[in-house]
């Protein structure tokens, strides 16, 4: 990061003091009301609202409850920066005070919870978009905010595309995002290359045929089929990819029948997979629709199963002239907190927007955990049974330095291209 350009910085997170406990209150109320994929509706409008306030000209309904907002601050690159607005359909046990108020209890309606940290990343968004507002005699360029539907599916990034994103707002000439996950809080990761892994979601429908509980033998139980499914999907990762190749198959969900002495006609599986290389990507999900079809035959099924790709998620790989420049520019400012981040596991669809509008991009993280609480952990050995990850009806990113490293991670990253505005002397 140059000096000129990491001059702007501090001018512009001068006003995060000043702001802090409004991106305090946005996130608290963000967690209090999530909203499933594309059902962002009171997520959405809130979010335009505050963007219209501080002088955006904001798009909303892209892609269903997508928002853009757009501030020109005269010539220069075009930075975007991304969050998501969507919760997981999770019954949340954090125990705050402001925890989801949708808990599933009322009239049937579905739990929901943003266990993933979405709401992080929207309230860090604002904050950065509100500092570079009313900053704009230390900065120029054109900044847009991209706030994305429905990413916990996959499917979210792609309809904002379809949807005509790309005719909507200026072609950028990076595109940004972070995500909040289980390190010590004040953590800021990046790295060049291959990230996060691609995903794919599965249902597979096992069909058998009915009967009494007692009458076995006048049924093809479809739960001992799902059961002989489950236990031989373990062995593809164990034996038919290299140690050196990296994948992950879960069932993550068992449907079957309503009564303990009827034997269903059908059980339904739920499939995720999780791969760093297209060729393995190809070769795991080849094994699955062998080895069910393979089980049914083995059962005497009535029927070919039914297989399905619910979603699918790209590889998402960072540019590295990008990374090194945000990662620079980290390590000016945050100093020994940022640092270079391992591959994950997990899987994001934000490489689709960058993608589909031919920008490069870049992807970090950041700790949302305790510190105090990470380290006691860590001397004990047990990070993986103490610390809450994503996903988890347990997750909850402490609100400090959380938020705070989030707004200044995404402005400091923005100011790595939005040049500094000369003063004459």
């Amino acid at each position: 990061m140059s000096d000129e350009a990491a001059s702007t910085v501090p001018d512009v997170l001068a006003g995060l003091s000043g702001i802090r406990s409004d991106v305090e209150d946005w996130y608290r109320d963000l967690h209090s009301h999530p909203e499933l994929g594309f059902g962002e509706r009171r997520t959405s409008s809130l979010l335009a609202e505050h963007l219209r306030g501080w002088g955006f000209s904001v798009t909303g309904g892209i892609g269903g409850t997508g928002v853009v907002g757009v501030l020109a601050n005269g010539d220069g690159h075009v930075v975007l920066l991304r969050a998501e607005l969507d919760a997981l359909p999770i019954r949340e046990q954090t125990g705050l005070a402001y925890a989801s108020r949708v808990t599933g209890s009322e009239g049937g309606t579905q739990a929901a919870m943003h266990a993933c940290g979405h709401d992080v990343h929207m309230a860090c968004l604002l904050g950065a978009a509100r500092l570079l507002a009313q900053t704009p005699d230390v900065w120029q360029g054109t900044l847009v905010v991209l706030f994305q539907p429905s990413e916990e599916n996959g499917a979210g990034a792609r309809a904002m595309v379809a949807d005509g994103l790309a005719e909507l707002i200026p072609r950028p000439d990076v595109a940004l995002a972070q995500h909040v996950f289980h390190a010590p809080a004040s953590y800021v990761g990046i790295r060049p290359g291959l990230f996060l892994a691609a995903a794919d979601t599965l249902r597979v429908v096992l069909h058998g045929r009915g009967a009494h509980g007692s009458q076995p033998e006048a049924a093809v139980d479809p739960v001992v089929l799902a059961a002989m499914v489950v236990l031989r999907l373990q062995t593809i990762v164990a034996r038919e990819i290299a140690a050196a190749d990296r994948a992950v198959v879960t069932v993550g969900s068992i449907r079957a029948g309503e009564g303990a002495n009827i034997i269903p006609d059908a059980a339904e599986l739920l499939i995720n997979v999780w791969t760093f290389d297209e060729d393995v990507r190809t070769r795991v999900i080849e094994a699955i629709g062998r080895m069910v079809r393979a089980e049914c035959q083995a059962s005497r099924a009535p029927r070919e199963p039914e297989i399905e790709r619910l979603s699918s998620f790209p590889l998402t790989v960072n540019d590295s002239e990008v990374t090194e420049r945000v990662a620079a520019a980290f390590g000016w400012h945050f100093g020994d907190a940022a640092g270079t981040a391992d591959s994950l596991t997990p899987s994001d669809d934000f490489s689709d927007i960058p993608r589909a509008l031919g920008a490069p991009s870049t992807f970090w993280v950041i700790g949302g955990t305790d510190p105090d609480a990470y380290a006691a952990a860590e001397r004990a050995g047990t990070v993986a049974q103490d610390i809450p990850v994503n996903h988890s009806p347990r997750f909850a990113p402490v609100l400090q330095p959380t938020l705070d490293t989030g707004v200044r991670a995404l402005v400091t990253a923005a100011l790595a291209w939005l040049a500094p505005v000369t003063r004459s002397s």
